[in-house]
């Protein structure tokens, strides 16, 4: 029996995610043969573990246009696209419907550990285009096998390995040993065992992104109903008039509101901001830990820590394999330009499909959050239009690959985490004309003015 052609080798999909779906989907519209080999045991494995926490796009901006073909003739109706699902909404209206229809294309409990060419490890030049893809996976039961691919979209995030509490990207001296009181993930205080461990608590939240201003509103409406219960917001950069995002003027209305309510939780004085704040050291006080600076500050102790400092890409599984990242963000060397929080403005991320996302070896690409690697301010339709181009290419039709239109929403954020020694001369600097006109310094406490600033 002959071997199958490459043409006849199915394209293997890592993570039956948000953009991993959506992949087998435009593959399919294709006619191309996808197979998603999920870790999990459900479809949005990753989305289920932030299932408390409610998306900032609506419906509308969260569903892929050929993954609704797929669900179009099962009766799916998509829900009211201007309203805003929670992660277990997605999950469970859109994302499980989805792997349904798709069937035996989607395996769950299939973990990839490593990607190759079949016969040729990272070294080898001879013969390496011509040979498919090998995938080991390990499945549920523990058993291992080979599959064999003609490209490979890795779509697998970056959930699963969240930055560390230290402020030079390493994990800070005790934050190992006092794992137990660090979390990081925003915290499901309609749990009574979450809610219970910080009920009553002070507690430290690092980090100043969307997940941080949730932390923070949480916990402050915590503060309103159980006495005691205290934030303290560590910032690694200072306050600026675009640290708590474009306000009223967010293109994305219910991220700006996000990040409208963290602002009311340190006004209100459910939380005191510290600034310029880099972790170096765990310390342990009794019953709480102090965090400690690189500069030797001290903060007062806390009873529990909240780290959300970003996620950062998985790449051990692909070390066979040529890959073209960007040194700092560890994304596409030709995507990094385009998402590097050092220098990109308020979201303005331009189109960009097939072109920007392949390597030096061809046929494997890396998207959805992944392609960001440390990048935030990934959108969901950021990574329905990369697969849709991308699909395109693998058919053959360069024409749709190459066109690509996307307009995303501001994201109501200037500058990132390059620019937190001096917030104001950056702002000034970035490109697009001056994109954020805020006050150079907003005042923290409950006497503070309203800023007007934003994007």
């Amino acid at each position: 029996m002959n071997a199958p052609t490459a043409t006849e080798l199915p394209v293997v999909v890592v993570g039956a995610g948000p953009i991993g779906l959506a992949a087998a989907a435009h593959l399919i519209e294709r006619g191309l043969t996808p197979l998603v080999l999920e870790a999990g045991p459900s479809a949005g494995a990753a989305v289920r573990e932030w299932a408390h926490v409610r998306l900032f796009s609506p419906w509308a901006e969260v569903v892929d246009p050929a993954a609704e073909k797929l669900l179009a003739p099962t009766g799916w109706v998509r829900p009211d696209g201007d309203s805003y699902p929670s992660g277990a909404d997605w999950a469970e209206r859109y994302l499980q419907p989805l792997a349904d229809v798709l069937g035996d294309t989607v395996r769950f409990g299939s973990r990839v550990t490593g990607v190759s060419r079949v016969g040729r490890d990272r070294v080898v030049d001879a013969g390496r285009e011509e040979q498919p893809f090998a995938v080991h996976v390990r499945n549920a039961d523990g058993t291992e096998e080979r599959l064999t691919a003609r490209a490979v979209i890795d779509a697998s995030g970056t959930w699963s390995t969240p930055g560390p509490l230290g402020g030079d990207g390493l994990p800070a001296l005790g934050e190992r040993a006092t794992a137990d009181r660090i979390s990081y993930r925003v915290p499901d205080l309609k749990d009574p065992a979450v809610r219970a461990r910080y009920a009553g608590k002070r507690t430290a939240v690092i980090g100043s992104g969307a997940s941080a201003f949730t932390a923070l509103a949480y916990l402050a409406d915590l503060a309103k109903e159980a006495p005691g219960t205290h934030t303290t917001w560590v910032l690694r950069r200072g306050i600026s008039g675009s640290t708590f995002g474009g306000g009223e003027a967010d293109q994305l209305p219910a991220r700006g509101a996000l990040g409208l309510r963290a602002k009311a939780a340190v006004d209100d004085g459910y939380a005191d901001a510290v600034t310029g704040f880099r972790t170096t050291e765990v310390e342990k006080a009794g019953e709480r830990l102090v965090l400690i600076a690189e500069d030797g500050r001290r903060l007062d102790p806390v009873d529990e820590v909240i780290t959300l400092t970003g996620f950062r890409p998985d790449l051990s599984f692909l070390a066979e394999l040529r890959l073209g990242l960007d040194e700092r963000l560890q994304a596409p060397v030709e995507l990094a330009p385009l998402i590097d929080p050092n220098v990109h403005s308020c979201g303005t991320v331009y189109p960009h499909g097939v072109k920007e996302l392949s390597h030096p070896e061809q046929g494997i690409y890396l998207v959805g959050m992944k392609s960001y690697g440390r990048a935030p301010t990934f959108l969901a339709m950021t990574g329905y239009e990369q697969v849709r181009s991308i699909a395109a290419a693998l058919a053959g039709d360069q024409e749709a690959a190459e066109r690509v239109e996307l307009t995303l929403p501001e994201t109501g954020v200037c500058g990132g985490a390059g620019l937190f020694d001096e917030p104001e001369a950056a702002e000034a600097d970035q490109p697009g004309g001056g994109c954020c006109a805020a006050p150079t310094t907003l005042q923290i406490g409950a006497d503070a003015p309203t800023s007007s600033g934003g994007c």
